[in-house]
This record gives structure tokens, sequence and C-alpha cells, in this order.
């Protein structure tokens, strides 16, 4: 779905099923933006969840630290293999940045983390042919019948 016009169904634009079918379902790596070895963090926990269903996990940080075995890279551009998923644990604020490097990079899908929302970004994305999804978790939409 390219526009920010809700679904017939009433949902945002940016909770297309199929998008979200497609993210899970047919992307293998994922970039998780924010993910660090800090183990109360949500973006660990999701990241843990991830490789538990066969996803390959990129861990993106200033920092760059290995976690959860995968070697992480301080930006999406030093990743030097494909990308499929980017997963943004970032303030609403400071996300689309990450959907625009994303586009750069290649990638097939962006997500934003529940309650991560910037509409200007979803637009930019879409309009450039990139899947993207807001405001809801791959743990909450696995969980979904």
């Amino acid at each position: 779905m390219t526009s920010t016009t809700p679904r017939t169904d009433g949902a945002p634009a940016w909770q297309d099923p199929e998008a979200i079918r497609f993210m899970l379902e047919d992307c293998t790596t994922w970039a998780v933006v924010g993910l660090s070895g800090d183990r109360t963090r949500t973006a660990y926990q999701i990241a843990a969840q991830l490789q538990a269903r066969g996803k390959r996990i990129v861990p993106i940080h200033p920092s760059a630290p290995t976690v959860l075995g995968e070697q992480g890279y301080a930006s999406l551009a030093d990743v030097p293999f494909p990308i499929d998923v980017v997963d943004v644990f970032r303030r609403s604020e400071a996300a689309g940045q990450f959907a625009d490097e994303a586009v750069k990079v290649g990638a097939k899908g962006v997500w934003f983390q529940l309650g991560v929302l910037d509409v200007a970004a979803f637009a930019r994305t879409t309009a450039a042919g990139v899947a993207m999804v807001m405001d809801t978790c791959p743990a909450i939409e696995w969980r979904r019948p």
C-alpha cells in the first residue's frame, strides 16, 4: 500500500496485512536498529524471537556490539550483505532517517515498532516501492489468527 489513506477495513495504511505477511514470511535477514546486549530491552527480546523463528538478525547500534551471536554494525550502510527488513527501535522523531537509509541500502521492508510513527517516512518509503509497517510488533502479529 503506497498511501496514508486508511484501508477499506478502517485500519491505517501502515498496518497492511500483506506488508506484514511479506516481511514475516518472505524476509529472512532483519537489521535491528537500536539492538544492544541489554537483555531487558524490548529490542533484545524481539531480536531473540526473530532468531527463534529462523530469521537472521543484524544488530545496528553506534557501538556495533555482537548480540545474540551476530556481529553488529554501526550503521545500515556498514552491513556488507543484503538486508531484507530494517526493524526500528527508536523514538518516532528519530525513526524516519532509518527508513530513508533502508531505502538507500536496498532493503525490501521497513518495520517501525509499537508506538513508533512517522507518516512522512511511510509516504517516502512506500513511494520508493519499499513495504513499510508501523506501530506494531512482529510478536503481536505472529499471534494473530
